[in-house]
């Protein structure tokens, strides 16, 4: 049985919607998620810092310091406060309302991931009297789910530097000490609007960008060349996610915008790709008689590794008995590994149950990933083995 406030605390970040989006009008703000979090932090014993990022957009730090104020290094729990968006027609119950069915906590965001600061809290009623020896740093931030803006901000404000990081991100209790890069692309093709009795009036827009994706399709072909055998998906994926183009039937196409993603393994240059994809259609224009624009919908986020000798990697293998792996879906990994941070991904959320209708979190998931969450804190941050 869980206990009814870690219940209520799900159910409560379940109904603050955060939605992250490329497009605008379904972006939301995430500050009620991260001021309700900071409430919740203080109250049991943490220095919370609230950290601006932009206009409704905010993180969290909050920091369980230790008895020596000079004590540096510390273990970091991380995740990500945002949502991805939801098809509300396709959901058997509302996204924002937790609900329990059949040992399952059903609502948007329970897997991945606010779900994960519940635990975390859950964990840390439990030393509310211990002195540390380590710091512990709790880290929420904001827009992963797309331009990855929460992690980079720490980066620039050289904020929430510890030893170690656990990203509580959905890997079904299993530990991974790598993943794949995310990159978000989108290319906007202009043609020439005309009357569709005759083609030779107009520059078809949506006939360029059939050429663009079975080019981009072939060239996927071409990454599957590529292998890491550590990945369930070995090789680096392409997807086309959306597209938008025209008005109506009778009209010739003018403007047509396709966006699509790129999953490249560790050591893959995300740089060197997009130089790829620009060569791959750089005669489309030129041919079709359109103007050709392709960027980056977001920053994207690189690869990320953390050695297989790192003491944090092992101590996570000794603790759930399961060796480190990989997974194909994108962090914030890379951006505590540049601050100098080993970083291991584990969560109670699946993957699959992510970015889906009908999300959820598996309740026989909740108990050993608390466990786990109180022995990382006993042994990293009470007995003081995450000091540097």
């Amino acid at each position: 049985m869980l206990r009814p406030r870690l219940k209520q605390q799900i159910a409560e970040l379940t109904a603050l919607p955060s939605v992250t989006c490329t497009h605008p009008e379904q972006d939301m703000p995430n500050i009620a998620v991260i001021e309700r979090l900071a409430e919740w932090f203080i109250d049991a014993g943490f220095q919370c810092e609230i950290m601006p990022v932009s206009t409704g957009k905010a993180n969290l730090i909050a920091v369980r310091p230790a008895l020596d104020p000079n004590a540096k290094g510390g273990l970091v729990l991380a995740g990500h406060s945002d949502t991805v968006p939801c098809d509300l027609a396709l959901w058997k119950s509302d996204p924002f309302t937790m609900q329990e069915r059949d040992g399952k906590l059903y609502g948007l965001g329970t897997a991945d991931m606010k779900s994960f600061f519940a635990l975390v809290l859950e964990a840390v009623r439990g030393f509310a009297s211990t002195r540390f020896q380590a710091p512990l740093i709790v880290i929420a931030t904001c827009d992963e789910e797309t331009s990855m803006a929460g992690a980079k901000a720490l980066i620039q404000n050289q904020n929430a530097h510890g030893r170690f990081a656990l990203i509580g991100e959905p890997t079904s209790l299993k530990p991974a000490r790598l993943h794949k890069g995310v990159m978000l692309e989108r290319i906007m093709i202009t043609g020439q609007a005309g009357h569709s009795s005759d083609p030779s009036l107009g520059r078809n827009a949506l006939e360029a960008m059939h050429e663009v994706m079975s080019r981009l399709l072939k060239f996927r072909d071409q990454l599957k060349t590529i292998n890491n055998p550590l990945f369930p998906v070995p090789h680096p994926t392409l997807n086309l996610g959306c597209i938008h183009g025209g008005d109506n039937p009778n009209r010739i196409c003018g403007l047509c915008e396709l966006q699509f993603d790129i999953r490249p393994l560790p050591g893959m240059q995300m740089e060197k790709l997009r130089a790829e994809v620009r060569d791959l259609i750089a005669d489309i224009g030129q041919q079709f008689g359109v103007h050709v624009l392709y960027e980056a919908a977001t920053a994207g986020a690189p690869p990320a590794e953390t050695p297989a000798d790192s003491p944090f990697v092992r101590k996570l293998e000794t603790l759930t008995g399961v060796p480190a792996g990989a997974v194909a879906f994108g962090t914030e990994a890379p951006y505590f590994r540049q601050m100098g941070m080993d970083a291991v991904i584990l969560g109670a959320g699946n993957i699959e149950q992510a970015h889906q209708p009908d999300e959820y979190l598996d309740m026989k998931n909740i108990s050993p990933m608390v466990l786990w969450l109180t022995q990382l804190i006993h042994h990293y941050c009470v007995q003081g083995h995450a000091r540097i």
